[in-house]
């Protein structure tokens, strides 16, 4: 015998998944992703669903639940899933697997176009921040973070050799997970750092200076041009150093109304800003891939002074773009890079 509050859920979900997708049939069984579905769309299709549902599930959960019948019991539970730290973005028939680590978000979802143009045998993970489900609080400590991604990496892969790739925030946690592995012994093969920086506190005086006045100017240019409410609201969020502001393709600041996120991410982004102020990196013995936005915008604009005084050697290449566009626009580049950093590792 059918449940009917399950049967009237997927009735639901058929519906928005057809407005969604554009399609005017959709089986309970088919699969989102062999529908056309990515990563924006899984967006608005989970802001759907929490209206009409009443229950706000984190976007990233499309890669558990792929189909309308399983979205439709997840939400039918008694208690919100949690959402796992390591999620299967690509299989992969080749060992070993790749990790990638988010950025200051904590969504895996921000990959999905980076991922799908990568050319690797290899199964792609990514590692999800904690507390994006709402249900635990987020981390404010890269050691904390680097700690639980590794427990969760060991049960998919329990000995080396390891690929790592962690963008912006994520490449400090990957950093510091490479530190943990290498002194366990075990082999790290690829270490991928894609337009990560430390806090400009632990930069050289001169890098310090020189991103002040960078980061003054764009402020200025920005709150001349914003509302005053809007304008009151930055000015307050950047005093309490709450809130990267991401430049667009001209080098200039994109503002974020904080009501266009949900409070589930805002404090995972809070907290993740907590734990980059905090990390100070050490000398890593090993060396890095560094891929570097060709607009420089928040960041240091010489990712070699900076990573070369910080690890024994440091390569680095470029891709057009902001620190944003290098994986929403210009992601088949980006995925290139990636994919020939991995047959490099694996000879």
């Amino acid at each position: 015998m059918k449940d009917e509050s399950t049967t009237t859920m997927r009735e639901v979900l058929t519906t928005i998944w057809q407005r969604v997708l554009q399609q005017p049939s959709i089986d309970v069984d088919d699969n989102f992703f062999d529908l056309g579905g990515d990563s924006s769309l899984a967006l608005e299709l989970f802001n759907e669903m929490a209206v009409a549902c009443g229950r706000e599930l984190p976007p990233v959960m499309i890669y558990h639940a792929p189909t309308i019948g399983a979205l439709a019991t997840l939400l039918e539970q008694s208690t919100p899933p949690r959402c796992p730290p390591v999620v299967l973005l690509k299989s992969g028939s080749k060992t070993p697997p790749v990790f990638i680590t988010h950025g200051l978000g904590g969504s895996v979802m921000d990959f999905f176009q980076v991922i799908k143009h990568m050319q690797c045998p290899n199964p792609i993970y990514g590692m999800q921040a904690k507390g994006v489900d709402g249900a635990d609080e987020p981390f404010d400590d890269i050691t904390d973070m680097a700690d639980f991604y590794l427990s969760a990496i060991k049960e998919v892969q329990p000995r080396g050799p390891y690929l790592l790739i962690g963008y912006s925030l994520g490449g400090l946690v990957t950093l510091e997970m490479a530190q943990r592995l290498r002194a366990r012994g075990e082999e790290v093969a690829l270490l991928a750092m894609l337009d990560s920086y430390p806090h400009m506190r632990y930069l050289v005086p001169m890098q310090r200076l020189r991103q002040h006045l960078r980061l003054a100017k764009r402020s200025v240019s920005l709150v001349m041009k914003l509302p005053i409410r809007d304008a009151i609201a930055y000015i307050s969020q950047r005093s309490q150093r709450r809130l990267r502001i991401p430049g667009d393709r001209n080098g200039k600041a994109r503002y974020q109304s904080p009501s266009a996120i949900s409070p589930v991410i805002q404090r995972v982004r809070e907290s993740a800003y907590a734990a980059l102020t905090r990390y100070q990196p050490r000398f890593y013995n090993g060396r890095i891939k560094f891929v570097k936005a060709e607009i420089t915008t928040d960041f240091p604009d010489d990712p070699i002074a900076v990573w070369s005084k910080l690890a024994r050697g440091v390569e680095v290449e470029t891709v057009s773009g902001d620190h944003l566009e290098i994986i929403t626009t210009h992601f088949e580049h980006l995925a290139s890079i990636l994919s020939r950093y991995l047959r490099e590792a694996q000879g």
